[in-house]
């Protein structure tokens, strides 16, 4: 059998070629491994920076949609509110047109009222002259007390304060003390300084103040004042006439009358009796009151009265009157008391007297 010879020079270059190709391989995928990790760090960085960019865009458009919709809400806002200001616009040119239309008619009647007022001036100009010319009833200067009022008014035209003897009955009851029922309670129960100064007593103060400047000089005359009862202003003088021509006296029997409170019911049955106690009698009664009687005769025994009750407490009162009497009546309206006008207008009329109510201004 033959030997097969070994080239060792062979062998060697073939071992190193193989060596050198396992090192390639070995040096290629460890330069494989690095570029993989290395690629998969740099693509993980890179997609993040891409995630937020697109993160980015869409919260971009999210925020161009609202702008857009807020632009297209500012422009309806707008295009609105200039709807609304041109409406405005023509509103204010018709309130312009209307004013000044009412503004000429208003100086119209301004001028038609001011015409009026200058012929009415006029007119009393007149009057005034035509009663200067007619003959005076009385001396002038011969009144014995003056009352000053406010302008120049017509002091209770129709009523006469004339007569030998005239009698003043006022009423002095707490009803004076107001117009209504919810007055009179809250005034009647303070102090006596505040009652009398309530405006309607107060009223009732001045109207005997002027009548008693109306008195003739050679007349007699007496003031009482009544409530459930009734007494003279000035003491001592129960029944007895005063100089209407004193004027010491005249105003004694005002000043008294002044300090009067008023209180109590009202009782026309013993105010009307006076007229038989004096002696003589009056030959002219000027009442002043503010309603139907609440008291008879005596004290009434229940707390309230109806008003059927009241006239008849009326009618009863007027039973003491004496025949041929003129009664002239001055009525301050009392709230709730409806029949008081009608039932003292009758007893004016057939009495021959006068009957007014008088305005809260007067006098």
């Amino acid at each position: 059998m033959a030997t097969r010879s070994v080239n060792p020079i062979g062998l060697s270059f073939l071992d190193a070629m193989t060596c050198g190709l396992g090192a390639v391989i070995l040096l290629f995928m460890i330069i494989n491994g690095s570029v993989r990790h290395q690629k998969t760090t740099v693509t993980s960085d890179l997609q993040g920076e891409v995630d937020r960019l697109e993160s980015e865009v869409l919260e971009g458009h999210r925020n161009l949609v609202e702008l857009r919709n807020t632009v297209t809400e500012t422009d309806e806002e707008r295009a609105l509110t200039q709807g609304l200001a041109r409406r405005m616009i023509e509103t204010l040119k018709e309130i312009r047109v209307e004013l000044a239309t009412y503004e000429a008619s208003t100086l119209s009647r301004r001028e038609h009222i001011n015409q009026l007022q200058a012929d009415l001036r006029s007119l009393e100009e007149d009057a005034r002259r035509l009663s200067a010319s007619l003959p005076s009833q009385e001396t002038p200067g011969d009144r014995v007390r003056s009352y000053i009022g406010d302008g120049d008014r017509q002091y209770l035209t129709g009523l006469k304060v004339g007569g030998k003897r005239i009698l003043f009955l006022v009423d002095a009851s707490a009803s004076m003390l107001g117009s209504t029922l919810v007055n009179v309670i809250r005034r009647r129960n303070l102090p006596d300084s505040e009652k009398v100064r309530a405006a309607k007593w107060q009223q009732n103060l001045a109207t005997v103040d002027w009548l008693t400047t109306q008195i003739p000089r050679d007349s007699r005359f007496q003031i009482y004042s009544f409530n459930t009862e009734v007494s003279p202003v000035l003491p001592d003088t129960r029944g007895h006439w005063l100089d209407g021509g004193d004027r010491e006296i005249m105003d004694g029997a005002v000043q008294a009358l002044r300090a009067v409170v008023p209180s109590k019911g009202t009782s026309l049955y013993q105010a009307l009796s006076v007229a038989s106690q004096l002696n003589p009698r009056p030959d002219n009664i000027i009442l002043l009151t503010d309603g139907l009687p609440t008291v008879g005769h005596r004290p009434a025994r229940s707390t309230t009265v109806s008003p059927k009750q009241r006239v008849r407490l009326f009618e009863r009162a007027v039973e003491r009157l004496p025949s041929g009497i003129p009664v002239n009546v001055i009525l301050f309206p009392m709230e709730g008391d409806p029949m008081a006008a009608s039932s003292f207008w009758k007893v004016a009329m057939l009495s021959h007297g006068s009957f007014m109510s008088i305005s809260q201004d007067w006098p």
